[in-house]
């Protein structure tokens, strides 16, 4: 995928979903699934023999988020760059432009917003994007305004309805409300899969080890939302020869098996610990994990954080932890 964040080297002509796509939700693969397909069938046309140029299926996004560039406070994301890039492959996206949010950007009124970036920059054919869009200098542009000025340019726009499952809307914000509650499998419903934890496997103190269990510390982008601080049953998937980028996500079909883990996320009060970890035991592994990549899907809560009085009431209480976690896994789907 040729990712840019300089309009001058935007892969043109495109066709265009417009929006923050933070999760990469079903909401947000149902906008931007008309870009492909229009993709698709101005291909087939090129094919019978037409002279046009087949347009690159593209998403735009905003970086930073405009709400971190008006706030000033970091907006901690479900899908970091990594894995937006990652999850987009996987829906035919061929181009992501990271448009760079800022003062300039954000004076553009909405019609100078598509003369100048849809049309002049990106040369986009059609456009797609969900029904509560808004654009331009504070807002004004509606996704209908956007329709209505594009026309002005033989720009179609699909505007998307809001996507709802059994009658709850699929949002991020909601998303990230399940996960802060630690209810993980709500939010991997509105999700579409688990919500996934990628990062390097990196030294710690051993503790684990030295308690029989040992765990794999994991250092993730500094932007990743974390969930509810606790302990979790996990699933996950080892880098290795036939999983070898960590840009690269196990989907349905996938013939390969993931590990059933034990994962703590927190600061390990019993030990006094000072920084927040993501620590994972694999329940059926032996081997040197140190630098490989994992990708640590959350299944289950388990329990919150606590301090425990001694280490061996720890070590009790991991092993626990471990049974009920190969329990939840054995079980469910």
């Amino acid at each position: 995928m040729w990712i840019t964040s300089c309009l001058e080297t935007v892969k043109t002509p495109t066709v265009v979903a417009l929006g923050n796509f933070d999760g990469v939700h079903p909401g947000h693969q149902t906008v931007i699934e008309p870009v492909w397909l229009a993709a698709q069938q101005f291909r087939a046309t090129c094919a019978a023999g037409s002279s046009a140029i087949a347009p690159v299926p593209t998403v735009v996004t905003f970086h930073p988020h405009p709400r971190e560039f008006f706030t000033g406070k970091r907006r901690d994301l479900l899908t970091p760059l990594a894995e937006k890039v990652a999850q987009l492959k996987q829906l035919g996206v061929e181009q992501l432009v990271r448009l760079p949010f800022d003062h300039a950007l954000s004076c553009l009124s909405p019609e100078a917003f598509v003369e100048q970036i849809l049309v002049r920059s990106l040369v986009a054919q059609e456009i797609s994007v969900g029904e509560n869009f808004c654009f331009g200098h504070k807002r004004a542009g509606t996704a209908e305004d956007l329709r209505a000025i594009a026309a002005r340019y033989d720009i179609p726009v699909h505007i998307v309805p809001m996507y709802t499952l059994d009658g709850e809307r699929v949002s991020s914000s909601t998303i990230r409300d399940y996960l802060q509650q630690g209810l993980v499998r709500p939010a991997a419903r509105l999700l579409g899969r688990p919500y996934m934890l990628v990062g390097e496997v990196v030294k710690g103190q051993q503790l684990g080890r030295s308690l029989g269990f040992p765990t794999a510390n994991l250092r993730l982008p500094e932007e990743k939302f974390l969930p509810r601080l606790g302990v979790y049953a996990v699933r996950v998937w080892v880098q290795n020869e036939a999983f070898p980028n960590a840009l690269v996500f196990p989907s349905a079909d996938s013939v390969r098996q993931p590990q059933p883990g034990v994962m703590n996320l927190g600061y390990r009060p019993t030990v006094d610990g000072s920084q927040c970890q993501v620590e994972v035991h694999l329940l059926d592994w032996a081997g040197d994990l140190y630098g490989k990549t994992l990708v640590v899907g959350l299944e289950a809560f388990l329990r919150a954080e606590q301090k425990f009085d001694s280490l061996d009431a720890l070590k009790a209480q991991i092993q626990q932890d471990c049974d009920q976690a190969r329990s939840l896994l054995t079980t469910s789907p």
